[in-house]
Parts: structure tokens; sequence; C-alpha cells
């Protein structure tokens, strides 16, 4: 991942003459431009300063792996049991996946998919964004491409329907881990945050009443966010979690045109994890999220 705007973070260390005010507060403007909150570039900044202090740093340069290891911690704050994880709960597992329209909901449900048949699970694609008809022909095709089964209903049905036909499909024997695409909800839609919620309530009380297979704990909803949309995606965040509580986030089109920084905003701001990262088209674009590599990465050290 080689990232422009870690490129710049990267030459600001390597290129300054020493350490001083300037440096910090440029640092600091610099950080807000990579799509940091101004709380979170302020308090890393001051962190930083403080180490710099107390190590008696002279080259800026030293200070690269103590920033990396500042923006490590960020995002430690946010890690949750099992999130990120490459084994699922042994039982029934559903993975509904939220976000706006252009986020890449449907083909990181097919990534999903692939990722986990590939680690011997099950899955089921559910076509739950039932608002688009393109979005079901999508899922299908997807689920031929990858020998998956697909539960999907008509266009513009009930989508909280077609999430309970998956799971009663996985209960019957079908498979052990349900992925649904949901539609592209503007988040400023309440109508459509409704409609989010009711899904969430049928696959609760579904869940819930399934013996054996399934029980609290076994739902990860998974908020979808386009990394190319800077300090949008924490305020997209805040509504769907707001609206049902999110266990983790997905970064699609991680490429040149991220910044990155939002990422930490999430970690801090709302304690919410990246669990997998996107990173191209092909059905294996997608790894699990390494806080650790990340934040190397991000700090120009990789």
């Amino acid at each position: 991942m080689a990232l422009n705007f870690t490129k710049r973070l990267k030459d600001f260390f390597g290129l300054s003459k020493s350490i001083s005010g300037d440096f910090f507060d440029n640092l600091e403007d610099l950080l807000v431009e990579g799509d940091f909150g101004a709380p979170e570039a302020v308090r890393l900044v001051a962190a930083l300063k403080d180490i710099s202090k107390k190590g008696k740093y002279d080259d800026p340069a030293a200070l690269m792996g103590k920033f990396a290891g500042l923006l490590e911690s960020e995002l430690d704050t946010a890690r949750s049991p099992g999130c990120g994880r490459r084994e699922l709960p042994p039982e029934l597992s559903v993975i509904l996946l939220l976000g706006v329209n252009g986020a890449g909901k449907t083909t990181t449900a097919a990534k999903l998919a692939g990722y986990y048949r590939a680690l011997g699970r099950k899955p089921i694609l559910a076509a739950a964004d039932t608002f688009r008809a393109a979005a079901i022909d999508q899922i299908k095709v997807h689920g031929d491409r990858l020998k998956v089964r697909v539960v999907a209903h008509q266009h513009g049905g009930d989508s909280a329907a077609v999430v309970y036909d998956a799971v009663e499909a996985a209960l019957s024997g079908g498979g052990d881990l349900v992925i649904a695409d949901t539609a592209g909800r503007m988040h400023t839609k309440s109508s459509l945050v409704e409609e989010l919620k009711k899904i969430d309530r049928v696959l609760e009380t579904k869940l819930s009443a399934s013996d054996g297979r399934a029980g609290a704990g076994v739902c990860r909803k998974y908020l979808v966010l386009d990394a190319t949309t800077g300090r949008n995606a924490v305020a997209q965040a805040e509504i769907f979690h707001a609206a049902v509580k999110l266990d983790g986030v997905i970064l699609t089109k991680y490429d040149s045109s991220a910044k990155g920084g939002a990422v930490f905003s999430l970690a801090s701001q709302l304690s919410l994890p990246v669990v997998f990262i996107c990173d191209g088209e092909d059905y294996n674009a997608i790894r699990l999220f390494d806080p650790g590599l990340f934040s190397r990465e991000f700090a120009g050290l990789e």
C-alpha cells in the first residue's frame, strides 16, 4: 500500500530539520488534512510531543516509529473480542452488511463468501437489497461464480423476509454462515433507517429462537465504507451506529486516493474497529485488518 498521503507524512518526518514547536504544529495540520478529526490530531501530537521531550529526541525521523506506535494504540482501543478473527463461532453466524449507495456492499458480500468458504464454512448469500433489481441479479451472478447458494425474493419485496428465509435455509442444513447484502440506504433518510431496524429485529428474534445452532452473539453488523469518502465516513458511521449498534467496519476501495485518517476517528470517537480491508475487484482482494501493519504503513514505515 503506497498512499499519496503516506508519502507526504513520510517526507514530513524524513525531511524536517529539527524538532520544534513548528514541527508539531505542522504535523497537527497535516493530520487534519489526512482526514483525522481535529481532537484526534491534537491528542496524538500532544502525546508525541511528550514522548519526544521525555526521550530527548532531536531527530524528527527517529519519531516515526513512536508515531506509528501511538497510531496502533489508538486502534487498539476499538478492538473487540472476535472482530477480525479468521474463525467465526462454530454455530450459525450471520453477517449483515450495511451502508450507503455505492460503498461496495454487494461485491463485499461476495468477497466474504469466498473468504469464509476457503476456511471451510458453508456460506449462504442473502439478496436483501430488494430495492435494486440489479443488486439481486448481481448477487445471483456472484453465487454462480463462487458456487454459493443464494436466497432471493422478487424486486421490491420485504428485505427482512429475505434475511429470515436465508437463516431458515441455513438452519435446515443448507449452510452455517449467512451473509446479507442490504439496500444502499442514504443515512439521512429516516424511513430507510427504520427498515434497517426492522431487519435487525427480525434477525434477533429468529436467532434467539433457534436452539442449538444459533444464539446471542452470532450476528455481526458491519458497516461497509468507501475509504475515499474521508471524514464523511465518520458521519455515516455515527448515524448507522445510533440506529443499529454496529460491530465493526469494512473498508472498500482502499487505494492511492484514500488518506486513511478517518479509520483512527472511527476507533477513538465510536470505538468501531475495522475488520476487513478490500483493495481490489477480485474475490480475493479482501484481507483481515491488521492495526499494527496499517499504522506502520500509514506512518511510512512499510
